[in-house]
């Protein structure tokens, strides 16, 4: 059985999440909390396997919350959201930089028309996190560094990149910031996002990500030509490809692995002449998404790179990828993004990703 415990300050809310959670035979609620503090305290004691979390709670607020229970009892945690408002959902992204995993849209009431499809993402998005391991989350100190892992790149010292490609699911957004935040604003290559994200919320998620990182971020729309210096975030329920001409292509193609965008749709849709002059990076995320792809972009002569195991949320994408070789280079986020940077210039000759 999967122990969850809920916490929202709201009683109508708490009944209808109990109800809907509790309507799934693999499901047992072990308890409710009202606030912040309680949660925190409940999860402590009651040791649950997920945990449903509201962001506006008195004592204690569900960023707070978040933050604790990272701390002392590390949870897989699941924001609840009660809006897909830009603003809303972006404040929820503090809670995610905290810890959490991922956020979902709080399920309508019985007799709305969206009630079974927002119960069942819930429920389904519970019983995936409960396979997360999760673990302390601290104040990371900027002078220690994750053990990371490279193969040969064998690339000239001089290349010309024209492309960066990022892919990830549970887990992505604070990978994705750690990322672009290594970038200066007048970086000249574009970046294309992939994130696997619950329907309404990514929005708010560019706009988050961008004050986040500093780097310009927006949602990508069809035929828009690729300039450098600029992130684009592929838009829900359409698939995105990039032309051989680096113009965007949405459309709304069927869903690969499950996902709508998809990581190996973009990374499939690179025209050969382009491949040696792409950078495609495969982040956290559950199942195979991507991996496949990724080591066809490296046959074709593209720098790929996977995130490290001691950084990454869930390892599955990652974890696929090294088993098909498909990585050039195993690194953290900070080093991925320095590497992109890096990527940005020509390389010198004394780099340390040449030869490594």
């Amino acid at each position: 059985m999967i122990r969850v415990l809920v916490a929202d300050d709201s009683p109508s809310v708490r009944e209808v999440l109990v109800y809907i959670l509790g309507s799934d035979p693999e499901i047992d609620i072990v308890g409710c909390a009202e606030d912040g503090e309680e949660a925190v305290r409940m999860a402590q004691q009651k040791k649950p396997h997920v945990i449903t979390m509201d962001l506006h709670m008195p004592k204690l607020d569900g960023f707070e919350a978040t933050r604790k229970i990272m701390q002392t009892c590390p949870t897989p945690i699941v924001i609840v959201s009660g809006s897909v408002d830009p603003e809303e959902v972006g404040m929820s992204f503090r809670a995610i930089e905290a810890g959490a995993l991922v956020m979902v849209q709080r399920p309508f009431g019985i007799g709305n028309a969206m009630h079974n499809q927002t119960s069942n993402a819930l429920i389904r998005t519970v019983k995936s996190m409960a396979e997360v391991k999760v673990v302390r989350r601290w104040s990371r100190d900027p002078a220690v560094k994750n053990e990371s892992v490279g193969t040969a790149i064998a690339e000239p010292r001089k290349r010309q990149c024209k492309l960066v490609l990022l892919g990830a699911s549970t887990g992505g957004p604070a990978v994705l910031r750690d990322i672009l935040a290594q970038l200066p604003v007048d970086y000249p290559l574009p970046v294309v996002i992939v994130q696997h994200m619950a329907s309404g919320f990514v929005d708010g998620f560019a706009d988050w990500l961008s004050s986040a990182s500093g780097f310009k971020v927006a949602l990508a729309t069809h035929g828009e030509h690729l300039v450098g210096g600029r992130a684009y975030l592929a838009p829900d329920r359409f698939q995105m490809a990039i032309g051989r001409n680096l113009q965007i292509e949405l459309s709304s193609g069927r869903p690969e692995h499950g996902m709508r965008p998809s990581v190996s749709h973009l990374f499939r849709s690179i025209h050969k002449e382009l491949c040696r002059g792409t950078v495609a990076v495969l982040l956290t995320g559950m199942g195979k998404d991507g991996a496949q792809e990724l080591r066809q972009l490296k046959d074709k002569g593209a720098i790929t790179i996977v995130q490290d195991r001691a950084t990454a949320a869930v390892y599955g994408m990652p974890g696929e990828a090294i088993k098909q070789d498909a990585a050039s280079l195993i690194l953290d986020p900070v080093e991925i993004g320095k590497l992109l940077h890096a990527l940005g210039r020509e390389l010198p000759s004394n780099s340390p990703y040449i030869g490594i």
